[in-house]
């Protein structure tokens, strides 16, 4: 096993070390002589570390590699670099965009590109029935009283009613969308357990389609918190149509004239 006592000529050149530091980063930014190691990857490999004074650099060193040959007594250099300390500033780990892109990131004008195998997706219209690509088209006429080929193909008619989506929600894109508006807009909230009554019961709930409305709806009270948004439907504010019935004002009576009578000349 090799000895991790650094070879005593490499710990020696301490100089040679400070001068191909200097040669490298400048005399004004290479400090005191920190210490050195041997390298485990050689016997007769020492690094020597010095200070740097580098600005926005705090705890970084400049590490200078020195060896020599086997039973040669000239110390070459090998090279100079710099390296953070225990204590050095480093940036974070890098994330990718993907992990990192959080709720409301998405400005004007940026793209959010959607993996092909998100989850939260799957396909729409298949396209089995579409024709291949520079078909001829048919030529034959339907029979009285049936549909056109085109007509009857899956894709157009989906097209027509409003529905061609290469992809739509997954089952997996519906139970997450729910969560996530469970949990903001939900009946554990804090304002939805001082509320007077759910949003089932409120007139300003506005219904969805689809699956999804069975669970949420949408508010559109202006003065409720959550005006606009996917609401669930046990889910309740103070701003409740039925809250508190604001009583009408009260009007006050006619004046009464007395016709009868005469009012005295002062």
């Amino acid at each position: 096993m090799r000895s991790r006592t650094p070879d005593r000529l490499c710990a020696e050149a301490v100089e040679l070390a400070r001068e191909a530091a200097v040669e490298t980063a400048g005399f004004e930014v290479v400090g005191e002589h920190l210490g050195v190691i041997a390298e485990p990857d050689g016997e007769r490999v020492v690094t020597h570390f010095f200070a740097c004074s580098l600005p926005g650099y705090r705890g970084w060193r400049w590490a200078v590699t020195v060896a020599r040959a086997s039973r040669a007594k000239l110390v070459t250099l090998d090279e100079a670099v710099l390296l953070p300390g225990a204590e050095a500033m480093l940036a974070p780990e890098w994330v990718p965009w993907s992990e990192r892109l959080q709720p409301g990131d998405l400005g004007p004008g940026d793209l959010l590109p959607t993996e092909a195998d998100d989850l939260r997706l799957e396909p729409g219209v298949s396209g089995e029935d579409a024709p291949p690509p520079n078909a001829a088209p048919e030529i034959a006429e339907p029979a009285p009283g049936e549909a056109s080929p085109r007509r009857a193909e899956i894709g157009v008619v989906a097209e027509e009613i409003g529905m061609a989506r290469p992809r739509v929600l997954s089952r997996y894109g519906l139970y997450s969308a729910a969560d996530r508006w469970s949990e903001e807009f939900g009946n554990k909230s804090l304002m939805a357990q001082a509320a007077p009554a759910p949003c089932i019961s409120c007139a300003f709930l506005v219904p969805m389609a689809g699956s999804l409305r069975q669970a949420f709806g949408v508010c559109a009270n202006e003065f409720s918190p959550a005006d606009g948004r996917v609401v669930a439907l046990d889910y309740g504010c103070g701003a409740h149509s039925e809250a508190a019935v604001v009583p009408k004002p009260q009007r006050p009576s006619p004046p009464v004239l007395d016709s009868l009578g005469a009012d005295p000349l002062v």
